[in-house]
């Protein structure tokens, strides 16, 4: 059975390419999605993308991962700030988990400097738009295929 990635996307990530490109780029989650099914593929992987804008939801869908995911790819947005659920609910998986931000948060409001994700999170990466998800697909698939020696 193939390896699966589970890539979860928080609020107004479906607005990439319209909302604040100076911050954010052009890209649109349809094209991040792509090219995360492509490097998934390369990796031989399996990809789950998706993406909410309410948080029971991607605590639904967090939920939902435990049973199929290798790893966990979370890009939370604001909720990563705030929401104590989706910490609940990651707390739960027994896979890894790493935090993917398309901006650098910690060159941003202060705000935005406590990720609620982070304590959980076997990685972090931020402020390479959407090279930063590949990384996170690369590194897992590369620890999927370490333990699978």
């Amino acid at each position: 059975m193939a390896f699966e990635i589970h890539i979860i996307n928080g609020p107004n990530l479906n607005l990439l390419g319209q909302r604040e490109p100076e911050i954010y780029g052009h890209e649109t989650l349809s094209d991040i999605e792509a090219l995360c099914q492509k490097r998934c593929k390369d990796n031989g992987a399996n990809l789950v993308f998706s993406q909410s804008n309410d948080e029971g939801k991607l605590v639904d869908l967090i939920q939902q991962s435990r049973t199929s995911a290798g790893g966990v790819i979370i890009n939370a947005g604001a909720y990563t700030h705030t929401s104590i659920a989706l910490h609940d609910a990651l707390k739960s998986l027994e896979c890894p988990i790493i935090e993917v931000h398309l901006s650098n948060i910690f060159a941003r409001e202060s705000f935005r400097h406590h990720s609620y994700i982070s304590p959980l999170a076997k990685a972090v990466i931020c402020g390479l738009g959407s090279r930063g998800y590949l990384v996170a697909i690369d590194a897992l698939s590369e620890q999927s295929h370490d333990e699978g020696k």
